[in-house]
């Protein structure tokens, strides 16, 4: 599902050269759920954000999903995230004016899908998540927890192939933490959704099928 081939990424200023990530090559097989570990500063979310198209590569190539991303223009680049992937922060980045239903629904605004479709699977997608009672609140009405899961249907909603999570449970407390992993482990084994989530607690980590550890953008193990 997702293929990279001794991937490197560096940022200039007029003085410095900074290597955010060395010679990456990894393999992740449609389904797997995998988790990337690594001390801050090591190249985690560098690698995340090439993967979900926010960043390029300085040398290196990419297949997403099948497709081979060398040569993409910025207008294929956003169509290719909307369709193949969905993304899951750590903040939350949920739009405090949108009822949560209406948050939910965003991705399929640039899918141009249907009102009627669009309300349709937004609900469905809080229904998996357990918060079919909460979609006419307001984000500021919700907890930590209720916050992520909505997150988690904006990201499903359009039944992506890929999820992306960066710390996803960060900023929630341990009994919060696993139930938002609870739902990640069903998405992954009940509908085959391929996950690849950044994290700093080891325990979420061992829940996954494989761990890659970073170190000074290099992997290690």
């Amino acid at each position: 599902m997702i293929e990279l081939k001794n991937i490197s990424k560096s940022y200039r200023t007029d003085t410095i050269e900074t290597l955010a990530l060395q010679h990456m090559t990894m393999s992740v097989p449609s389904g797997e759920f995998l988790s990337i570990m690594g001390p801050s500063g090591c190249g985690k979310s560098t690698l995340l954000n090439i993967m979900g198209l926010i960043d390029e590569p300085t040398e290196g190539t990419m297949t997403l999903a099948g497709k081979e991303i060398a040569g993409y223009n910025g207008a294929q680049m956003a169509r290719f995230r909307n369709e193949q992937l969905g993304f899951i922060f750590q903040s939350f980045h949920l739009i405090n004016d949108l009822s949560v239903v209406d948050n939910v629904e965003l991705p399929l605004l640039y899918r141009k899908v249907g009102g009627k479709e669009r309300r349709r699977l937004a609900l469905e997608a809080l229904a998996r998540v357990g918060l079919s009672n909460r979609a006419k609140h307001f984000p500021n009405q919700l907890s930590g927890g209720q916050k992520q899961r909505v997150a988690i249907a904006r990201a499903i909603v359009g039944r992506p192939n890929i999820i992306l999570a960066d710390e996803p449970t960060g900023n929630l407390d341990s009994q919060m933490g696993d139930e938002i992993m609870e739902i990640l482990l069903k998405l992954n084994s009940e509908i085959g959704t391929t996950i690849v989530m950044v994290t700093h607690d080891e325990r979420m980590a061992k829940k996954t099928h494989r761990l890659v550890r970073l170190s000074d953008g290099e992997r290690v193990s």
